[in-house]
């Protein structure tokens, strides 16, 4: 059943998960805002593609950008849709990518190819990502969505958005484990002044820690890189593993 709300272009369906609104950007032309039961998900420009507007998408972003050298083809895997804002910057930003979206909202998915289609080299498979099984061969993973962070071989780099109360425990189980792993917030977010969205990177092969700190030096509120001893004093580990 859909509605109108916010004014006569917002688009405004229920979903499988809840509410599902698409909200036109007033001060942005060709930008949508996607929110779930009233909670903004997703910010769309669909005339520069390249441009994010959500401060821990650009941190995601980040993680990809430096996986490789400008423009070449990556294979990415996204655990987590809504209204495909990554899979976007990845198509724009190195063209001729293979990505696979695990999206589990399959009335979201049909709203936002009818209104946002994906653009070529994106596609998207409706499930529960706890469930999909069989996945390898992907050189990053970008999880959007609140479940452990899987480092199963399935991509050599994962990237995750995760919530500040769970950023310490994440990053100690992947730490202590071997691998190499950095948090990524505002610096008010870390040091626990305010709630936010936290990114933890962890890889296989290694991190590139100079070009994610480079582009956490451009954003316009202080954003802090935690790698190394200064993670293991963050997240409370004795010994470096580095």
């Amino acid at each position: 059943m859909g509605g109108r709300k916010r004014g006569s272009s917002t688009i405004a369906e229920e979903a499988d998960f809840g509410w599902a609104e698409l909200v036109p950007d007033r001060d942005r032309p060709g930008g949508w805002t996607l929110l779930l039961d009233g909670r903004p998900m997703s910010h769309v420009d669909t005339v520069n593609p390249a441009r994010l507007e959500f401060g821990y998408m650009r941190r995601l972003a980040s993680v990809v950008d430096a996986a490789a050298p400008k423009g070449e083809p990556l294979r990415v895997l996204h655990l987590g849709g809504g209204a495909l804002s990554l899979p976007r910057y990845i198509a724009a930003t190195r063209p001729g990518s293979r990505q696979l979206v695990i999206e589990h909202d399959a009335a979201l998915v049909a709203l936002i190819r009818r209104v946002l289609p994906p653009p070529p080299g994106v596609r998207i498979r409706v499930a529960d990502a706890t469930q999909v099984t069989g996945l390898s061969g992907y050189q990053i993973m970008l999880v959007d969505i609140p479940i452990e962070v899987p480092m199963t071989g399935v991509a050599r780099t994962v990237a995750a958005n995760i919530t500040d109360g769970t950023a310490r425990a994440r990053a100690k189980a992947l730490r202590t484990g071997g691998v190499d792993v950095c948090l990524m917030a505002e610096s008010t977010v870390l040091n626990g002044r305010h709630a936010g969205n936290v990114v933890l990177a962890a890889s296989s092969a290694g991190l590139p820690i100079a070009q994610l700190r480079e582009a956490a030096a451009r954003e316009a509120f202080p954003t802090k890189v935690l790698y190394g001893d200064v993670l293991d004093r963050y997240i409370g580990v004795k010994h470096s593993y580095a």
